[in-house]
């Protein structure tokens, strides 16, 4: 199981209130802020959601 890095590139403003709950739940709070998770279907479903306001890369 690998590790990805997930970096939000887009504002929450005007989003519905499932975007936003995700976004937190993903441990994202501010612009630019990037979070390491493990590569798991829960993670990868969460990201599938609110892929427009994120940039998702493999981690070393």
């Amino acid at each position: 199981m690998g590790k990805i890095k997930i970096t939000q590139v887009k504002s929450i403003i005007d989003r519905p209130k499932l975007q936003k709950a995700t976004i937190e739940a993903l441990g994202l709070r501010k612009m630019n802020q990037t979070v390491e998770h493990n590569d798991t279907p829960q993670i990868r479903g969460m990201i599938a959601k609110v892929q427009h306001l994120l940039k998702v890369e493999e981690a070393q």
